[in-house]
C-alpha cells in the first residue's frame, strides 16, 4: 500500500498524489467486494463439482443463490462490523480486551447474517414460486451456520482493521480550513488610549479641521489626521468619498436620493442622512 501514498510532487509519503480518506476507503472496500465475488464463484463451482462426484446433480441457479444470498447478508453485516472495529480497538481497549469483545460479538453478528441470509433465500424461492426450507446436512442449521460464521467473522474483522489502518496511515490528510483573515481596524488615539476600530463598524468619517470625526457605534470620535490620509489608509476597505469633506462605508448606505441639481443625499443604516456632491455620486451609485 505504500504505492498508494506515492511520491507526489512534494515527494515521499507526504506527496500530493495521495487519495483522500473517503476515496481510499471505497477503493479498499471495493477490493474486498471483488475478492468476495471471486470467492463465491469458486465456491459455486466447487460445490457443483463435489455434489456431482456423489451423483447428485445440482442446478447452477440454486448454487449461485445459496452463495450470493450468504454473501449479500455478510455485506450488510459488514456495516456494524465496521463500526465495531473502529470503536473496539486499541488505544480504546487493550488488544486482549478487544479480542475478547469481538469473540463475544461473533454470536450476534452470526445471528444477523443467518437471519438476513434466510430472508433473502425465502424471497428468492418465493419469486420462483417455490418454498425454501432452512436446514443443514447435520440437522442443526443454526449451529452449522454458526460454526462457519466464526471463521468468516474473524476474517472480516481483521480485514476491516487493516483497511482502517491503511486509511489512517496512507490517506491524504484533510487540509485544515483556512483561518479567516483578521478584521481590518483603524487605530484611533484617545489621550493615552488607542482604540482599534473594526472598519466594518465605522459608518462615516467627516473632516473637522486638523481632525476627522469618525461615526462609530453611535459615537463621534475625533482623530488627528486629514481626510485624505484616512482615505488612503482605508483603500480597498469599501469606503467612498461622497463630498470633499466626507467618506461613507458603502455597505452602510441604504438609500441614495438625487436632487435635480445632481447633488444627492444618502441614508445610512443608522438613519443618519448625509449630503453628497454630484461629482462623487458615482462612488455610491456605481
Amino acid at each position: 500500500m505504500t504505492e498508494i501514498a506515492g511520491s507526489g510532487t512534494s515527494g515521499g509519503g507526504a506527496g500530493t498524489n495521495r487519495f483522500s480518506a473517503r476515496t481510499l476507503t471505497w477503493l479498499l472496500l471495493g477490493a474486498l467486494v471483488i475478492r468476495g465475488l471471486i470467492r463465491i464463484t469458486s465456491n459455486v463451482y466447487s460445490y457443483i463439482a463435489d455434489r456431482g462426484a456423489f451423483g447428485d446433480q445440482v442446478r447452477p441457479l440454486y448454487a449461485w443463490l445459496y452463495e450470493s444470498t450468504s454473501f449479500a447478508a455478510w455485506m450488510l453485516v459488514l456495516i456494524p462490523c465496521w463500526f465495531a472495529v473502529r470503536a473496539l480497538r486499541p488505544p480504546r481497549l487493550t488488544w486482549a480486551w478487544a479480542a475478547l469483545v469481538h469473540l463475544l460479538l461473533i454470536i450476534p453478528m452470526s445471528f444477523g447474517h443467518i437471519a438476513l441470509m434466510v430472508a433473502f433465500r425465502m424471497l428468492a424461492w418465493w419469486v420462483m414460486d417455490e418454498h425454501y426450507a432452512f436446514d443443514s446436512p447435520d440437522g442443526t442449521p443454526i449451529a452449522y451456520e454458526l460454526r462457519k460464521d466464526v471463521a468468516t467473522y474473524v476474517e472480516i474483522v481483521l480485514t476491516v482493521f487493516l483497511i482502517q489502518w491503511l486509511v489512517a496511515r496512507y490517506a491524504a490528510p484533510v487540509p485544515a480550513a483556512a483561518a479567516p483573515p483578521p478584521p481590518r481596524t483603524l487605530a484611533v488615539g484617545d489621550g493615552s488610549v488607542t482604540h482599534h476600530l473594526p472598519l466594518a463598524e465605522i459608518e462615516h468619517i467627516a473632516a473637522a479641521g486638523n481632525y476627522v470625526e469618525i461615526a462609530w457605534r453611535g459615537e463621534r470620535l475625533l482623530h488627528r489626521a486629514t481626510l485624505t490620509a484616512i482615505e488612503a489608509e482605508l483603500a480597498g476597505a469599501g469606503f467612498a468619498r461622497i463630498h470633499r469633506s466626507r467618506l461613507v462605508r458603502r455597505d452602510a448606505v441604504r438609500r441614495v436620493v438625487t436632487d435635480k441639481s445632481g447633488d444627492f443625499e444618502v441614508e445610512l443604516a443608522s438613519g443618519d442622512r448625509l449630503r453628497g456632491s454630484r461629482r462623487f455620486r458615482g462612488n455610491v451609485e456605481g
